[in-house]
């Protein structure tokens, strides 16, 4: 490898880049430098311009991240140096978070159904904003954290949603909520709000009315009880693809906190995971090897084997109900034809793409993921000995100048190589959108710095 070369990357190190680029061109540098192994490249400013867009869609409602969907800690450190809140649902979560100095008051242990010994780890931590929505719960938080401020989790359901959340959390509004305010009333419990998920990936807008609509009712009985009720959580839900548009759902969550809270003072948070992480991240994955078929009526059909499969990266596809797609890293001429795509494992279940139509590939060729970002590392395995990706993350100079500044970093963690980005198509070139710094002039070379933050 020549000196001065892309490498991938250890862990908790920045790629920081100055002039036009892409995932798709680090992808490709990446490849030309000899890569055969599967890896992501993640775009820290893509984060960024979400935070933004969330901001600017929805001011009032505070971003609380959901750790969960992908804990990547250069991810979890940008979302804390913008401001962001976290979900944690864990000990894990919690002690991930806090050790990177985030404080206590911007967690929500956002798990009704705790285990005892992480009730007793938030507590010592000092984080005590915790949800419930059981009896049994109630009585477990009595005894190991009474000056907690909870946080009535109420079952609020989308029509559809990628992964239903109703079946296994929150009480039912109506019939169980009202017994479970009194018992914490006569508990002598700090009840502080309302939450609700409508299911991971809705697909619908007008079910957060519906919640919030609900949380009002209990706010109002709340005030019967003598609880002091100041915060509404909206849970998740958003959608994080590249295409995906954050104005609708904003349209009736404004319009229902507007309609319902507008002369009382409340808190309003929401718990986005893949809002933040899914288009992020874009997966490289080599075809190692192929297979031609052909049926009985001489119809052929192609097997594509890469190095990551559904116990890696593609697990989304079993555990998120992600469709993912597929598309050749470099521009083809051959006919589109009738193709799978398979994983490495030697599990029969290892299926990618089970149909789709892709142009003749040779081994050795890449096949590119968008919007990989959400559920898949977190939930991936080294299964049959095949290692997870590694990732490599990629920022613009510009923002990391600011970034940087809210960061632990000194001089000593720094190093500084220049490196042209080498030949690239059109698309690769592609202006990122949403710049979410002030324009620059862009110089013709790319300048990569690699941090280790330590």
């Amino acid at each position: 490898m020549k000196p001065g070369a892309m490498r991938l990357a250890d862990e908790e190190r920045v790629c920081v880049m100055e002039g036009e680029w892409s995932p798709s061109g680090v992808i490709r540098q990446v490849v030309e430098e000899g890569q055969e192994d599967p890896f992501y490249v993640m775009d820290l400013g893509e984060v960024v311009r979400r935070y933004q867009h969330w901001k600017a869609m929805m001011p009032r409602v505070e971003p609380f991240y959901a750790v969960k969907c992908n804990d990547d800690k250069l991810l979890v450190r940008t979302l804390a140096a913008l401001g962001t809140g976290f979900d944690c649902a864990s000990k894990a979560e919690i002690q991930l978070v806090m050790d990177m100095g985030i404080k206590a008051e911007r967690i929500i242990f956002a798990n009704p159904a705790k285990m005892a010994s992480h009730i007793r780890y938030a507590t010592a931590r000092g984080v005590t904003t915790m949800t419930f929505d059981s009896e049994s719960e109630l009585h477990k938080i009595k005894q190991i954290s009474p000056d907690a401020r909870l946080v009535i989790r109420i079952r609020c359901d989308a029509a559809a949603a990628q992964c239903p959340l109703g079946i296994k959390f929150g009480c039912e509004p109506l019939a169980e909520a009202p017994r479970l305010l009194k018992l914490a009333a006569v508990l002598k419990l700090n009840v502080v709000g309302v939450s609700f998920h409508v299911g991971s990936g809705a697909g619908e807008s007008v079910v957060y009315a519906r919640g919030i609509k609900m949380a009002r009712v209990l706010f109002d009985l709340g005030d019967t009880l003598g609880l002091d009720m100041r915060t509404v959580d909206i849970g998740g839900g958003f959608a994080g693809n590249a295409d995906s548009d954050l104005r609708d759902v904003a349209r009736v969550v404004n319009a229902a906190i507007e309609a319902n809270f507008s002369e009382r003072e409340v808190r309003v948070i929401a718990e986005p995971g893949r809002y933040f992480a899914a288009a992020a991240y874009t997966l490289a994955t080599m075809v190692h090897a192929t297979r031609q078929l052909t049926n009985a009526s001489s119809e052929s059909h192609t097997m594509y084997f890469i190095n990551d499969g559904v116990y890696g990266s593609f697990n989304c596809v079993l555990y998120d109900h992600q469709t993912v797609v597929a598309e050749p890293l470099d521009a083809c001429d051959s006919r589109p034809e009738a193709c799978s795509v398979w994983g490495p494992t030697c599990d029969g279940l290892d299926c990618v793409i089970a149909s789709c139509v892709l142009p003749a590939l040779r081994t050795g060729q890449w096949l590119v993921f968008k919007d990989m970002g959400a559920y898949t590392l977190p939930v991936a395995s080294a299964f049959n000995g095949f290692p997870v990706p590694k990732v490599k993350t990629i920022v613009d100079k510009r923002l990391w100048d600011v970034l940087k500044e809210l960061w632990p970093l000194n001089e000593a963690d720094v190093t500084v190589d220049t490196c042209p980005l080498g030949p690239q198509s059109p698309e690769s070139l592609t202006p990122r959108s949403e710049t979410p710094s002030p324009t620059l002039e862009s110089p013709h070379h790319t300048v990569f710095v690699e941090c280790a933050l330590k």
